[in-house]
Parts: C-alpha cells; sequence; structure tokens
C-alpha cells in the first residue's frame, strides 16, 4: 500500500451485494484455504439477525476487512464450547437478541491492507457497539498461530505468558491484548483444522465499563452526582432549635439545586458548648454529646423532607462512658448509618479524652459507593485504599482546622486521596470563630471538591473550591461514568498498577 494513494475509508454495513467480494477477500486473507470462506445463505442469514453486528471496512469502494459477530446469552455457553457450537452450522441459532455479551465469530484484513491499523478500527466499532447495546462485553477465540513452533516444549498456558511478557511474538494475541482484551481461559479443539494453533484457542474477553444491570425498580443508580458542600460558620446560638434552623436552611439551599448530597463539617454543633464554658473542658463536650441522637433524628427527617442523602459531618457521642468522634449518613430513603473517626489527634485526645474508633466501611447510596474520613483521618492513606477496594466512588471528609496548617494537611492528603484512588472526593469545613467556647479557636478552611487528574478531569485536579473563610455553600456536578473510563483508560493507571505482590493493606478486624 506504500505506493497506493488513498482517497476514502469508510467502515459499512455488509449486505448480500457484497458476497462475491467478501468471498475473494476472505480466500486472500486466509491463504485460498478451501471451504475458509461464508457461504452466501450464511451471509443472508447474518444481515438478517443482526445486521449491526457485521461490517466491512471499503477502501476506495473496495472490501478490505471484515467483522462479524453474534449476541449470545453467556450463562447458557458451555466454559470447553467449540466454534462450531457458537455458528451451529447455517442458522446460527445461538443469537439471541436478548443475550448479553458480543460474540466475534469473524475479523480479518487482507494482506494489502495490514499495517494501516485498519483492525483496531474493526475492534473499535464493535466496542461501541457493545457499549451502545449495554451488553457487558465481547468474547471470543483467538487463535494461537505460532504456538506450533513452541509446542513440544511450552504448554498454551506457559505460551501466553510469554507472549504477554514480549518473549515471543504471537500477531495475533499482541494484538488483542493491545487493544485490552485478556484471557479467560485456555480451549482446546476449540477449531477443527487450526494446525498453527494446534486447534488451541484462548478465550479472550473486553469488558464493557458502561454495561448497567437491568433494574425492574424504578429508581435508577445515577452517573451525574450533584454535591451540596456547607461552608458553616461558627457562631452562638441560643438553643438546639436555633442551630437545627439554620442546619434546615442550608440543607434547603443546597436541595434547591437538586443536590443529592449535602455535606456538613466536623463539629459543625460546637456552638452549643457555650452554655457549658464554665464547665471542665472533658465535661462540656460530654453535655454536647447528648444532643447528638436528637440531631441525628431531626437531620433523618430532613433528609426525607428534602430528599437529600445527608452527611451529618461529626459530633461528640458516649457509649459505654466512652466519647467518640462520630457521624451519620441519613439517606433519603430514611434510613441511616454511622461511622467514626479512626485516628483522633492528640488534642482531641488530651483536652477531651476522646477515644478512636474502629468501624471503616463504605456505604452504598443511590448514587454509588460512598465513603466518609473524618478531619485527621484524610492524612492516613491506608484507610482511603480499603474504602476503594470495596468499589467507592466519592469520599467525603468533614474537617475542623484552625490554622493554615492545619487546613493544608487536609487538603493536599484529599488530592493525594483522589488521585491515588481514582475517586472524587469533597471537603467541607467551619469558618469564623467561637470566642466562648474552650478549646474551638479561630477556624480556616476552603471547601472542595478534588478530581483525579487525567484528561477528562481538571489538570490540577480541583473540580470547584469555596471562597476562603466565608460562609457559604458549594455545588458541584462528578461524573461517576468519567471514573470508569480512567479505571479503564486513564493516562497511568493507580489502582491496576499496585504491585500487591510487593506490598498491601490488610484490614484487622476488631
Amino acid at each position: 500500500m506504500e505506493d497506493q494513494r488513498i482517497e476514502n475509508i469508510e467502515l459499512k454495513f455488509l449486505t448480500v451485494d457484497d458476497f462475491e467480494e467478501l468471498k475473494s477477500a476472505t480466500l486472500e486473507s486466509y491463504g485460498g484455504v478451501l471451504n475458509s470462506y461464508w457461504k452466501k445463505q450464511h451471509i443472508e442469514r447474518l444481515t438478517t439477525i443482526f445486521p449491526q453486528g457485521q461490517v466491512v471496512i471499503k477502501i476506495d469502494g473496495n472490501i478490505a476487512g471484515c467483522a462479524l459477530s453474534l449476541i449470545v446469552d453467556y450463562d447458557k455457553v458451555e466454559d470447553n464450547h467449540t466454534y462450531a457450537d457458537i455458528i451451529e452450522g447455517d442458522k446460527f441459532n445461538n443469537h439471541d437478541e436478548f443475550g448479553d455479551v458480543l460474540y466475534g465469530i469473524d475479523v480479518f484484513i487482507k494482506p494489502e491492507y495490514r499495517g494501516l491499523r485498519l483492525g483496531r478500527r474493526l475492534y473499535d466499532y464493535r466496542k461501541e457497539l457493545c457499549e451502545n447495546l449495554n451488553l457487558k462485553g465481547i468474547v471470543f477465540g483467538g487463535r494461537m498461530p505460532n504456538y506450533h513452533k513452541f509446542q513440544s516444549e511450552l504448554t498454551p498456558k506457559e505460551y501466553i505468558e510469554k507472549v504477554r511478557h514480549k518473549e515471543i511474538h504471537d500477531p495475533v494475541l499482541n494484538f488483542q491484548i493491545s487493544n485490552d482484551f485478556h484471557p479467560l481461559r485456555i480451549i482446546k479443539g476449540y477449531l477443527e483444522g487450526d494446525t498453527a494453533s494446534s486447534e488451541y484457542a484462548v478465550l479472550m474477553e473486553w469488558d464493557n465499563i458502561y454495561y448497567t444491570k437491568k433494574s425492574k425498580k424504578a429508581s435508577s443508580v445515577k452517573t451525574i452526582v450533584r454535591l451540596g458542600l456547607i461552608q458553616w460558620q461558627m457562631r452562638t446560638y441560643n438553643s438546639l432549635e436555633d442551630l437545627m434552623q439554620q442546619v434546615e436552611y442550608f440543607v434547603d439551599s443546597v436541595a434547591a439545586y437538586r443536590s443529592d448530597f449535602a455535606l456538613f463539617p466536623e463539629f459543625f454543633n460546637a456552638p452549643l458548648m457555650a452554655k457549658y464554658n464554665h464547665m471542665y473542658e472533658p465535661d462540656a463536650i460530654r453535655e454536647l454529646a447528648k444532643y447528638t441522637t436528637i440531631i441525628v433524628e431531626k437531620m433523618q427527617q430532613l433528609s426525607i423532607s428534602y430528599n437529600i442523602n445527608i452527611i451529618t459531618g461529626s459530633m461528640p457521642e458516649l457509649i459505654d462512658d466512652k466519647l467518640y468522634n462520630v457521624g451519620y449518613l441519613c439517606r433519603r430513603d430514611g434510613s441511616s448509618e454511622r461511622y467514626e473517626k479512626i485516628h483522633v489527634t492528640p488534642d482531641e485526645a488530651k483536652v477531651w479524652g476522646m477515644q478512636p474508633g474502629h468501624q471503616l466501611k463504605t456505604f452504598d447510596t443511590d448514587c454509588g459507593k460512598i465513603g466518609v474520613l473524618i478531619c485527621y483521618d484524610s492524612e492516613f492513606p491506608e484507610l482511603s485504599r480499603l474504602l476503594s477496594d470495596e468499589g467507592m466512588d466519592i469520599l467525603f471528609i468533614p474537617f475542623l482546622t484552625d490554622t493554615q496548617n492545619g487546613y493544608s494537611r487536609v487538603r493536599l492528603c484529599s488530592q493525594a486521596r483522589a488521585i491515588e484512588n481514582e475517586c472524587y472526593v469533597a471537603i467541607a469545613g467551619s469558618v469564623g470563630n467561637l470566642p466562648n467556647v474552650n478549646n474551638m479557636d479561630i477556624q480556616y478552611a476552603q471547601s472542595a471538591v478534588f478530581t483525579p487528574c487525567d484528561f477528562s478531569f481538571p489538570s490540577n485536579g480541583i473540580k470547584a473550591e469555596a471562597t476562603t473563610n466565608t460562609e457559604m455553600i458549594l455545588v458541584a456536578d462528578v461524573d461517576l461514568s468519567l471514573l470508569r473510563e480512567l479505571h479503564a483508560f486513564g493516562a497511568v493507571k493507580n489502582l491496576k498498577d499496585r504491585r500487591k505482590d510487593v506490598y498491601d493493606v490488610i484490614r484487622v478486624s476488631k
């Protein structure tokens, strides 16, 4: 093709009118092997039952390549099936328009057009078709045309490993692996007469990261999620009712923008300690802890009333006379779950006698899996890594910092958590001061939403940020589908590339 000028390349649906040219192109591609081409009745049947699955690439009007496929119900396909089992003669009875997997039954490029990356175009089309039809993925039996050269010294499994590590060149397997396909299993006797592969095949798979299981429920899991962050002003309140009035004002504000989550800061209820300021500090915060149950109950009511998931920041809580820093996820369906601060700061332990928590888990919501880490916990990467391994999409971090130094630790660590765990991170803190509450100095905060740093995200990893030290709300949309793309196709793959053969993070049960 070096000396031939190409005027036009187009991808078209295969038709019966293409049969004679397709037959000729197939014979050229497979070395003229007798009966290596599809018969006319095959093409008529394929283009009738699944026209979208049958495509050709034409260069200046001539067929240069072809890709044929079916849809199958993969649960009905035996693990050790053969090629003949899939196509079932002339009728292709395994095709199931309600199936869940695209099965490739043929793909070729004519020898004179090889080197133009036309095969990649055909594979890209199949991937787009798979996504458009909401199928789980693509599978096919991949030949191993060079295996016969190594059969006496290598098992098929050993051969594949050497191909993957670039110790052996196999044109078919190398191409498939470079196009994001991965081997599932080895099938013996897959294609009768394939002596080059010694009749072995590798069942290859490509996963559709956009696949969503069809639901029978009226609700669906969102991909675009709206976050509402409350940058809370510390001020004096005369009563719990006054504080909850301000809470409801903010919930109403972010819900008016149809936010899916409202995030409050750590110890946002600290102003209620003012009436206990005459007491010993550990006693004062224990008095504050008596409000926690009723605040959570009121927030549960607000989450239902305003149709929003509320992350309550954090509050002190007494359990068996031990003081913990905890918060609650109040879902809009009326359910709630509790989270704890795992690492208490030296000041929390010294001044208040705060105890470290032990509960760490992700939470299922109608907007995907989320995690919550309270302030200081954001500075310990092991915690978010464990949550990430459970499928966390969004990490919420309510915080309370009095200096810019403390805030910078939370912010910079939160940005690192977004990159290393390929997730969104939302942080919300308090501003202002409480002169009538001991151990609650001037507050410093700039609430923000952070992202990984890749092409689909802001280059600096900042989706949105509030004005520093100003009471306000911050509303931002995050796209969960971009995380799926990042996991599979990112410039770097921080999750997939971890060397678990060298290191790992292990949860210790308690």
